[in-house]
């Protein structure tokens, strides 16, 4: 990419999205597009392709999509499939009817079967079920990855497709409704500290291994993976690490200072057991993670307490 061009940002107001940004302007591009919702709604394929249009970004990162939790993903099913279709598609198509050739689409680890082997290669994409309490979200995101394998077939553009691990960091979704279990984690333990509370109530048993990616890591990945001149293909972005929900709960107890107990609640769902990305396809090619987990936890504490208060 050369330091004038062009590059949209879709979602850059999310913590992906906004990690994406601070990443290219540390880098030197002076030349980002990005639309608030209220400037642009992406679920609106006539704004959507008018914008491109318009514009005509050189390169695009789809960071923007309808993200949440167990309990989110598992409630509002309808929302979650509806909203990403439409997103990526309106996204995608327009990106080529607009002449765009470079474009980095955002997916998630869920795209992988349940029960795949350890660690998940990219190669493992539908060879089995998927996790059901977050089925209609993965679907959406293979979608979008066949999306751009199609209009790179067809067409001949150079749409890749980069697969994060579970991600956390600064700006992100704290709501006990609708977020991820580490902002989960952190909101708990600090409201308990504040509280005087004895006890961190955890959401099923704390045996799943999860893996944990900064945000700005993933930011740095993408940008690398651009740069780099990657025209196709799916790339895992991860640590190549994972810890137990309990493990992850004491870490964030640690860095909150919270004293009391934990307690787990064994009516919640435990989801997949294990979802450890195998990372070797991207490391071949000159990356990896930087950030160590308990200091990635730090660093959203501090950016929790700034935007929340306490």
């Amino acid at each position: 990419m050369e330091k004038d061009a062009r590059i949209y940002v879709a979602g850059h107001r999310g913590m992906v999205g906004s990690a994406l940004i601070r990443r290219l302007e540390q880098a030197g591009y002076a030349n980002i597009l990005t639309r608030t919702h209220a400037e642009l709604d992406l679920l609106s394929q006539a704004a959507t392709e008018a914008f491109l249009k318009k514009e005509k970004p050189d390169f695009i990162f789809i960071a923007a999509a309808k993200v949440g939790g167990i309990q989110a993903n598992n409630s509002l099913r309808a929302d979650f499939i509806y909203q990403n279709l439409t997103i990526e598609t309106n996204l995608i198509h327009g990106a080529w009817l607009a002449g765009v050739q470079r474009l980095c689409f955002l997916g998630s680890s869920c795209i992988y079967p349940r029960d795949c082997p350890q660690p998940i290669k990219e190669d493992y994409l539908l060879t089995g079920p998927l996790e059901q309490t977050n089925e209609p979200y993965a679907v959406a995101k293979i979608a979008g990855i066949k999306l751009c394998e199609s209009y790179n077939r067809q067409h001949g553009t150079q749409y890749f497709s980069a697969m994060p691990t579970n991600l956390y960091g600064p700006n992100d979704n704290y709501d006990p409704a609708s977020s991820h279990v580490l902002p989960a984690l952190i909101r708990k333990a600090h409201e308990a500290k504040q509280r005087g509370n004895g006890e961190l109530v955890v959401w099923g048993s704390g045996k799943p291994k999860r893996e944990f990616l900064y945000a700005g890591d993933l930011a740095d990945a993408c940008v690398f993976l651009m740069e780099r001149g990657v025209t196709d293909g799916i790339y895992n972005i991860g640590t190549g690490e994972d810890v137990t929900i309990r493990e992850l709960a004491e870490t964030v107890m640690s860095v909150t200072g919270f004293q009391g107990r934990m307690v787990f609640d064994g009516t919640k769902p435990d989801g997949t057991l294990r979802k450890l990305l195998d990372v070797g396809r991207l490391r071949g090619i000159g990356w990896q993670a930087r950030t160590p987990l308990r200091e990635g936890i730090a660093l959203a504490y501090r950016d929790f307490v700034a935007r929340h208060g306490g």
